[in-house]
């Protein structure tokens, strides 16, 4: 993959030259039609995606909790803390994603590794403890 079209996706944005050409060797690309189930809510989570072009909606139980668009990285959470996913995320438009597994998040320098733990840490939960949306 590209170095290049890798430092345009923010949570690559402020990783080290070597760093992002290591993650270059082993991040894969993809494409999915709209409407194309990317992640499953419930399913164990294996992959970090980020969206480099097209749309995507994350629902859970059904209901709409964010949109997603090129730049955004979901499945984080998933491969650095391990467990199930708390929603499903489906393609709106046609798709093309990046991914690194599980795997793949464990050959990150630590520092990289870092960064990805601070967007989680930036974020609000997508679905409360207790299993329902956040409060507005």
């Amino acid at each position: 993959m590209d170095v290049g079209r890798l430092r345009k996706i923010p949570v690559f944005a402020d990783v080290s030259d070597d760093d992002l050409r290591r993650i270059a060797t082993f991040a894969t690309e993809d494409s999915a039609p709209a409407g194309t189930t990317l992640v499953r809510e419930g399913d164990y989570s294996t992959e970090l995606i980020a969206i480099e072009e097209g749309t995507a909606e994350v629902r859970h139980d059904g209901r709409l909790l964010a949109s997603l668009g090129p730049g955004d990285v979901f499945g984080e959470t998933g491969v650095l803390e391990g467990g199930l996913r708390n929603a499903s995320v489906v393609a709106t438009s046609p798709l093309r994603i990046v991914k690194l597994t599980t795997w793949d998040i464990k050959r990150l320098t630590p520092e990289t590794v870092q960064r990805l733990r601070e967007l989680v840490a930036q974020r609000q939960p997508a679905v409360e403890p207790d299993g329902a949306p956040p409060a507005a």
